[in-house]
């Protein structure tokens, strides 16, 4: 997930963007704070793991050109949700609405518990201290809502600096650790005691969460030199090199640091750069993730105000949302969201650092599965119910492409494992009365 809202954080575009720029923007939404933590994630699994980030890695590609192709299909505000009501109506917009500001508020917690992992290596009891941990990251959340709220905005600078920040320790270990591998680690290939195939389908599912906002790294089409080529070359070239950073900086870490001590590190680039280049490297890949985590938390907070704003103005989502503050800030629905956040981690701080990330990660990524489900399918009701519009084009391609990418949607619900659906199952049917109200409220006026 580890999305920087581009515009928080992007310069205002005053010229033409050509691929290089697009193909950078893309890279610099996906990459946050998903992928820091998720070696030690990954580390019950063993080897195998690494098929788990390929698939992934295959099915955000087939998502990345469904949703190049919606957003200029539907150039409208909103995202999946613009596209599904777009296809199917109120009712399904909503529900693909309400379930993305779930995988917003929900996916903050676990960025703010990778920004704690790796403070860790700096304040040790952080590690131990489930209560204490949860302590900081809940401060962290309220510091930046605080923030968001008030309408304070940090400047373009700052975002390039957390952007190289965040990238320099994974392209380092990616490249430079890979001389310090040790097989011994990757063996046995599969340490989980399942299937194979259930080992693979359960990585790809948490791996799935470090790709999650690729369908926000679509540029206006009208900000872009060809739209209609560079935008999905910029999407496709974003997505498989980060893909390849991830990949190979995950194999670099599992290879050098055994499964068992791997599975128990909160912060493990820096455990991983400790033992290559010693203790001074493990600092500074700590700092770069924890301000790489810090950015990205921002860059979410606002989101989490700004996605239910612009359902609320659609007479879909309750007032109160909607409301600005006199910053202009959606000031009460960001405070709402960090308090759902807040009563997810209460719920949960008994948990480790590891596991709390990992339950955190599943839920988050299975709520933004659902619009990823509605998205692809939207697609091809756009194709079926506006025929005419396309007339002479070849929609074979792209329905291919859109039935792959709603199959592995539903491959990766599969590998979440019952209690993450059983939860976010309750937290999308929690929304029905919600739309219900809302229309019988708007009917009334």
């Amino acid at each position: 997930m580890g999305v920087e809202v581009a515009s928080e954080g992007a310069v205002p575009v005053t010229r033409k963007l050509g691929l290089g720029m697009c193909t950078a923007l893309v890279m610099g939404n996906m990459i946050g704070s998903g992928v820091f933590l998720l070696p030690a994630a990954l580390a019950a699994y063993g080897g195998i793991s690494i098929l788990g980030w390929l698939f992934t890695a295959a099915g955000a590609v087939f998502l990345a050109l469904a949703f190049a192709r919606l957003s200029r299909i539907v150039p409208k505000a909103g995202g999946p949700y613009a596209f599904t009501r777009h296809a199917f109506g109120d009712f399904s917009g909503f529900l693909v609405a309400w379930g993305y500001w779930i995988s917003i508020w929900s996916g903050n917690a676990a960025i703010a518990v990778a920004m704690v992992g790796y403070m860790a290596v700096f304040w040790s009891p952080l590690a131990n201290n489930p209560i204490l941990a949860g302590g900081v990251a809940l401060a962290s959340i309220w510091l930046l809502t605080w923030v968001n709220a008030s309408g304070v905005r940090k400047a373009g600078f700052v975002q390039v600096v957390t952007t190289v920040l965040k990238l320099v320790p994974l392209v380092a270990i990616a490249t430079l650790g890979l001389l310090f591998l040790n097989l011994d680690n990757f063996t046995p290939f599969n340490m989980s005691g399942k299937s194979p195939f259930s080992a693979v389908t359960a990585t790809a599912a948490l791996t799935l969460w470090a790709f999650l906002g690729l369908e926000s790294a679509t540029v206006p089409a009208g900000d872009v030199v060809n739209p209609q080529r560079t935008i999905p070359r910029a999407t496709i070239i974003g997505t498989l090199l980060t893909a390849a950073v991830y990949i190979l900086s995950t194999v670099a870490v599992m290879g050098v640091i055994p499964p068992a001590a791997l599975a128990e590190s909160t912060a493990p680039f820096a455990d991983a750069a400790s033992k290559m280049w010693g203790s001074w490297a493990g600092y500074a890949v700590a700092i770069g993730a924890s301000i790489s985590c810090f950015g990205a938390l921002n860059g979410w907070i606002l989101l989490q105000g700004q996605v239910p704003l612009a359902t609320a103005r659609d007479d879909l989502f309750p007032e109160v949302f909607g409301r600005l503050s006199k910053r202009g800030t959606p000031a009460l629905g960001i405070v709402i969201s960090s308090v759902l956040v807040t009563v997810l981690m209460a719920t949960n701080y008994t948990r480790g650092l590891v596991e709390l990330y990992t339950v955190i990660i599943l839920l988050s990524t299975l709520t933004c599965l659902v619009p990823y489900v509605f998205s692809t399918l939207a697609e091809l009701a756009i194709f079926k119910r506006e025929r005419e519009r396309f007339s002479g084009q070849s929609l074979v391609g792209p329905s291919i492409i859109a039935v792959l990418a709603f199959l592995y949607s539903l491959w990766a619900i599969a590998g979440l494992g019952w209690r993450t659906l059983y939860l976010g199952f309750l937290l999308l049917v929690a929304g029905v009365p919600v739309f219900a109200w809302v229309k019988w409220r708007r009917g009334r006026r």
